[in-house]
């Protein structure tokens, strides 16, 4: 099983970072956008009911961060769904794990043979040395940088991290309960839902959610930016040297830290990424047919990034608490990166979701 090493050794020269509507009038799109009520059957523990809906999925036309990947904004149709309050927690993740046995990818030997057919041709072999499970780190360290564009000022390939030892092998998760899981690949991710019986939101529900009762907002508040650093734990001051943690919080913080939105999701924005099932496709909105609402998207049929051209990647949604705006600005609802299926690292984590099909309620 291949390892995030792919990031360490090579990712941070091609981690993809840089990354209307069709209808007559703005009058009729915003005609078509609305919700849809249904009677709420009681919602499993730690989750909330997320209503059928029709949305503003994408950038929105007042988004001046908005990437291309972004656009256009399209309208979706998304049945409702629950979803969990919170990003899965390192108490929920170690109840998965000690019911299981399973190790993550960050934790599991290097098999070489198996890496290499996701890098490009003639890749030479690192030392053994280096060949050492482990994960990327957030350089908290750096004093100064020269380009932007040079990730590997601010990342660190950290042997011997991972969910349980987020900032490497003398590190412990002892007393963070509450915060989020970390160091989570999506295959890892998929082992928790199978066991938990929930699955991965697609990117569409993600959005929903993280809308809540809006249909056509930027954040997950509202549009007003300067109410940024009272709802998420993102970067201020001047990344990646100098964060002021106006906000409260320096780096990762526990789960419900800052207000929930207005259906009682805690932490859409920031914190850690969350990864979704959907692939990873820089031109897939550019595609679509947006002459009528398009009901549940699964995403893209096939994963593109000519950054990182070799290997599958998946959305991650909602930015983290690197997130800033001179950096990735990724505090959007809209804004969406991409994961391989073997990468993880100190600031993205996940969150689940249930039909009622899949938990056998009638709605």
């Amino acid at each position: 099983m291949k390892n995030q090493l792919v990031y360490a050794l090579f990712v941070l020269l091609i981690i993809s970072m840089a990354v209307g509507c069709k209808y007559k009038t703005k009058e009729e799109a915003k005609e078509m956008i609305k919700t849809s009520k249904t009677e709420d059957s009681e919602a499993p523990k730690g989750m909330v009911w997320v209503e059928k809906k029709t949305f503003l999925q994408g950038a929105k036309e007042s988004d001046s961060y908005a990437m291309p990947r972004e656009k256009p904004a399209h309208l979706v149709t998304v049945d409702g769904f629950f979803i969990d309050i919170t990003e899965v927690t390192n108490k929920q993740f170690k109840a998965f794990v000690e019911a299981t046995g399973y190790v993550t990818i960050a934790e599991r030997k290097i098999d070489w043979e198996d890496m290499k057919k996701e890098l490009p041709p003639n890749t030479p072999k690192p030392h053994d040395s280096i060949l050492q499970p482990g994960s990327l780190i957030f350089n908290k360290n750096v004093n100064a940088v020269v380009n932007m564009e040079n990730y590997g000022q601010w990342w660190t390939w950290k042997t011997g991290a991972n969910w349980r030892h987020p900032e490497g092998p003398e590190s412990t998760i002892e007393g963070k309960d509450n915060y989020p899981v970390v160091h989570i690949a999506y295959q890892d991710a998929l082992a928790y839902c199978k066991w938990a019986n929930r699955r991965l939101p697609t990117e569409a529900e993600w959005e929903s959610a993280a809308l809540g009762n809006n249909t056509n907002t930027i954040f997950t508040w509202g549009n007003d930016i300067n109410q940024l650093n009272t709802n998420a734990n993102t970067w201020q001051g001047v990344f990646p040297t100098i964060n002021d943690s106006k906000d409260g919080f320096e780096f990762i913080s526990p789960v419900k830290s800052y207000p929930p939105n207005s259906i009682g999701l805690y932490d859409m924005t920031g914190n850690v990424w969350e990864i979704t099932s959907d692939y990873f496709n820089v031109k897939y909105y550019q595609e679509l047919d947006t002459t009528t609402p398009i009901k549940n998207p699964k995403g893209a049929a096939s994963h593109f990034n000519p950054n990182n051209p070799y290997q599958v990647e998946h959305v991650m949604k909602g930015g983290s608490f690197l997130c800033h705006a001179s950096y990735c600005a990724s505090f959007r609802i809209s804004a969406k990166m991409g994961v391989s299926l073997d990468s993880g690292s100190d600031h993205m984590g996940f969150r689940t979701v249930a039909t009622p099909s899949m938990l056998n309620l009638k709605k």
